[in-house]
């Protein structure tokens, strides 16, 4: 599948020292998947003593610029408090894709999973993380109410930014409506719903859409679904955090499509 460039919004956190356009990446998993990426243009590598070995090797692959330092100039190349292992990477955003895209190169059946104004970065990327664990087609997220394609965000990922496309739209209930249109069956995650998720066929095109952590779902996100499901949580502790409830539902949907 062709990955995604955001020029714009990828390079909307506004890292110290990032110039011309580039981002900083930073992290083991986060920085050698970069490197491993065709779709990333490499610039230049902050390794410092201790650091994973291998980042050198793939750099050397990607003919990317390596300078050896310490940890007090990779903190100051990067966003305060970023937690950096030693390693961080100067390198292009990725270009996104539109739903009409991911739909066409999608192996079939697909599995998307839709946020509905999941702001917090560290859920999102856990969510990309999940997305790519289990096989999910891409994260589709509102244009203005979702982290960018950053380097809190690819950290957070652990890698999957480079392999799960995010797809960003003005409207989600309009992205719905399409998806539907595209035989997509699309399920609202919400503790309250009567159906859980093993009771329904799930071997076929699905959206699982999931709310922000505080409010949930929006009226018409849940409206513009076919059904709303739950997870087999217990009443001692029936919701999860937004993150978690996708890897759970990913997992049922992948568990499917093996039976």
């Amino acid at each position: 599948m062709t990955r995604h460039r955001d020029k714009n919004r990828g390079a909307g956190h506004k890292d110290r020292n990032d110039t011309g356009g580039m981002i900083w990446l930073w992290g083991t998993h986060a920085v050698k998947a970069a490197l491993k990426n065709p779709e990333r243009k490499c610039r230049k590598v902050l390794i410092s003593q201790g650091a994973d070995p291998e980042i050198l090797q793939h750099a050397a692959r990607s003919k990317v610029i390596v300078e050896n330092t310490d940890h007090t100039a990779i903190e100051r190349a990067l966003p305060r408090d970023s937690v950096h292992q030693g390693v961080a990477l100067l390198a292009s955003p990725l270009e996104e894709q539109d739903v009409a895209s991911v739909i066409e190169a999608a192996k079939r059946p697909c599995c998307l999973v839709l946020l509905d104004q999941v702001t917090d970065p560290h859920n999102f990327g856990a969510v990309i993380r999940s997305a790519a664990a289990f096989g999910a087609c891409a994260v589709v997220v509102q244009d203005r109410h979702s982290p960018p394609a950053s380097g809190v965000l690819a950290k957070a990922a652990s890698g999957a930014l480079e392999t799960v496309p995010i797809v960003r739209v003005v409207n989600i209930a309009r992205a719905l409506e399409q998806l539907g249109e595209n035989g997509f069956l699309r399920l609202a995650l919400a503790d309250e719903a009567a159906k859980p998720v093993e009771s329904l066929d799930l071997k076929r095109d699905i959206v699982l859409v999931l709310g922000s952590e505080g409010e949930g779902l929006r009226r018409l996100t849940r409206e513009s679904c076919d059904m709303s499901i739950r997870l087999p949580t217990t009443p001692a502790m029936p919701s999860l955090n937004v993150s978690n409830a996708a890897a759970v539902a990913l997992y049922a949907w992948a568990i499917a499509q093996r039976t």
